[in-house]
């Protein structure tokens, strides 16, 4: 009967626990996503939606573009931007709090966590795959006016095709 306890709570701990197993992943996104990922610190998205259920003291910067912030992005985060990016965001920001950034699948986001850390900032993470992978796991997103959506922005059809479960727009 121990062992029976302690082998439930070991699988408990390391299904429910394990950052990958805790949420289906698509095999081929996965693949694909870590083949753009160069060692850039990521966090996952269980680990992120943890800290915005506690109120965590983190900034979360959405690189894409405003209008695929309009459509959706993760409640709590700020439009930074890719092409034109968003710096006065940042004046009121000490170096040390926790950054997390976000595109849609967490390249162009791994290039300006980069530039954020050359900048000084000290604790700049990426979220693992990117908003379509939040969107997919069916985590909480909001429209330019605060409403929930399962909507997210595609970028184009090439890259929406990873979007399976959500709702992917291209507006």
């Amino acid at each position: 009967m121990k062992f029976k306890a302690f082998l439930f709570i070991w699988m408990s701990v390391f299904f429910l626990g394990h950052p990958v197993l805790a949420q289906e992943i698509d095999a081929d996104y996965k693949k694909m996503i870590e083949r753009k990922y160069d060692g850039f610190p990521l966090i996952q998205p269980e680990v992120l939606e943890s800290k915005l259920e506690k109120k965590a003291p983190v900034v979360i910067l959405d690189t894409r573009e405003l209008n695929e912030f309009n459509v959706s992005h993760i409640p709590s985060s700020i439009h930074f931007g890719y092409d034109n990016k968003n710096w006065k965001s940042l004046e009121n920001v000490p170096k040390n709090t926790e950054i997390i950034v976000y595109c849609s699948i967490g390249v162009r986001s791994q290039e300006i966590g980069k530039e954020l850390s050359e900048k000084g900032y000290k604790n700049v993470s990426n979220l693992y795959g990117g908003v379509f992978l939040w969107a997919d796991q069916k985590r909480s997103l909001e429209d330019k006016s605060g409403n929930s959506t399962n909507k997210v922005h595609g970028y184009n059809k090439f890259w929406g095709k990873w979007v399976k479960k959500a709702e992917a727009v291209y507006e």
